[in-house]
This record gives structure tokens, sequence and C-alpha cells, in this order.
């Protein structure tokens, strides 16, 4: 390329790192800085911030334990999570409708997990689906840590796609009250669907998804508007620490299969 038509380039460039400098900024923090700190540890994101959970938060207090992994997502690496304003949302909600059994998709590090746990009624359960044994390893350790025991929260190992199918046999899943996504936006209408298969959302039951906006699952948001089985509404916010990038969950009420 010539320097000349290089030249002409440039205005465009810089017009689209001024636009997008938040996204530029996620992008180094998600991607280049901990991919630099995982070869460099020889841990996970999950497990160095699990490490400064056990040296900084409260045992037996998911309240500290969940502002210490956000004052470490905050001041040394971005994690990646739910965040404050989000998971006070999922924490009204889940008070709200009193949900007898909760099925969260994607626990991560166990951040909203721990929300769901401390809002739930006496005597209801949650349990939460992480694909990758080495990250449920660390939800596992900070769950417990936490104080809830496996009769309140059960960590399931396994894809969702072959986990759903077997909820009500080996875990004795009826229905779920509650769902939350918050695995991969991409996966959301499969496991919906998936869901609404094997009967295991009854009518009135919520669904909840991250994430629909940013990086967006619009497949999922079309067909929750568009097939006559749900009661829409977005709660808009943004990522954490990241005010200017937009996001959103949105919750669904189910009506029923029609």
């Amino acid at each position: 390329m010539s320097p000349a038509i290089a030249l002409a380039f440039l205005p465009l460039v810089v017009t689209m790192l001024v636009r997008y400098r938040h996204h530029f900024r996620l992008l180094v923090r998600t991607v280049l800085l901990r991919s630099f700190r995982d070869c460099l540890s020889g841990l996970r994101i999950e497990e160095r911030a699990f490490s400064y959970v056990l040296t900084h938060a409260l045992s037996g207090d998911p309240g500290h334990i969940l502002t210490t992994l956000d004052h470490w997502s905050s001041c040394f690496e971005y994690l990646g999570h739910m965040g404050p304003v989000k998971g006070q949302i999922l924490m009204r909600l889940v008070e709200e409708k009193a949900p007898v059994c909760v099925l969260e998709l994607g626990t991560f590090c166990g951040y909203s997990t721990l929300f769901i746990a401390r809002a739930l009624p006496p005597g209801s359960r949650l349990l939460t689906v992480e694909w990758d044994p080495r990250t449920a390893a660390v939800a596992e350790k900070l769950i417990r840590l936490a104080g809830f025991d496996e009769r309140t929260v059960e960590l399931i190992t396994g894809s969702s796609e072959e986990v759903i199918p077997h909820l009500r046999s080996q875990h004795q899943l009826s229905q779920a009250d509650l769902v939350l996504l918050a695995h991969r936006p991409r996966y959301y209408l499969r496991d919906l669907q998936l869901l609404e298969a094997h009967v295991l959302l009854p009518a009135g039951a919520t669904v909840l998804a991250d994430h629909v906006l940013f990086p967006g699952a619009p497949r999922f948001l079309q067909y929750a508007k568009s097939c006559g089985r749900y009661r829409c509404r977005l709660h808009h916010t943004s990522l954490p620490d990241f005010p200017a990038i937009k996001d959103g969950i949105a919750q669904l009420t189910y009506a029923g299969p029609g």
C-alpha cells in the first residue's frame, strides 16, 4: 500500500478508534492482558480472583465476597462478571418471584450464583450448570466459602445441551420457576427451546437472559417476542466499569405452551 493511500485512510482509522475507544479498552483488558497474565501465572482469571477472595473476603458472608470480587475486577483485572447493578436487579427479581427452584445456565466464577442464593426463600434450591470443569471447581469453592451447602446450591458440570434433557431424571428438577441464562448468548435460543421441549417451564415462569445487547442475542430476542408464549421486558444496564458500553437483561414471563 502506498503512503498516499495509507494517509487517505488515516482519518477513518482515527474516527473509529475514538468512536469505539471503550470497546478497544475492553478488548485489551479481556483478551490481551488476560492472555498475558494467564501465561505468566499458569492460572485462569477466575482462579486468580478466587485467590484474592480467600485472602480478603469474610468466609460465610456472601455479600462481602461479592463486594471483594467487584473490587478485584475494578482495581486489578477485569473479571467480565455480571456486576453489582445487574446483580441487584437479579436479586430483586428472585425476592419478588420467590421461586421454589431456580436453574442457572453459566456459573462461571459463581458471582451471579451468590446473588441468587442469598435471595432464595427458605427451602428453595438452585441448580447451576457450568460446562468447564476447571471453572466449575473454582465456583464450587466460592459457593461453599459463602456458606451455601449442596442442599441449597447444586453445581452440575456439563454442557447445557447435554444437562437439560436429564434434569428431571438425574437432578429431581420437575420444573424451574426461574431460569437465568448467563452462559454464551448464541446458545440462549437453543437452550430455551430445550427447556420448552422437556416441559421444564411452568406457566408463569420467569426467564432472565444476560448480555442480550452486548455482545447480543438477537435471534433469542426475536423468538421470545414473536412466538407468542412470552411477555418480554428489557432492563437496560451497562457493562461493569464500562458505562459507555450499553447492555441489558431480558426478562421473559412464560405464558405456557399455548
